[in-house]
């Protein structure tokens, strides 16, 4: 007998930088701005999001001078 089973991952939903930006505001507005160590290690986890959401400028490269 065969199983169906699917070889597809389920797709995970990447946050833009604005959502994740929106949970931190609330969390440090419920919070006072005063974070209990379960609350810093979400806000550390939510930073982390953040950044991984945020675009990156592209280096401006100099050209090599030439000796």
């Amino acid at each position: 007998m065969l199983h169906n089973m699917s070889t597809t991952p389920e797709t995970v939903r990447l946050r833009s930088a604005a959502e994740v930006n929106e949970e931190i505001r609330d969390l440090l507005m419920k919070s006072g701005g005063r974070l209990d160590h379960e609350q810093r290690r979400r806000y550390q986890r939510l930073v982390g999001e953040w950044a991984a959401a945020t675009p990156r400028p592209k280096s401006r490269r100099r050209p090599a001078r030439a000796s």
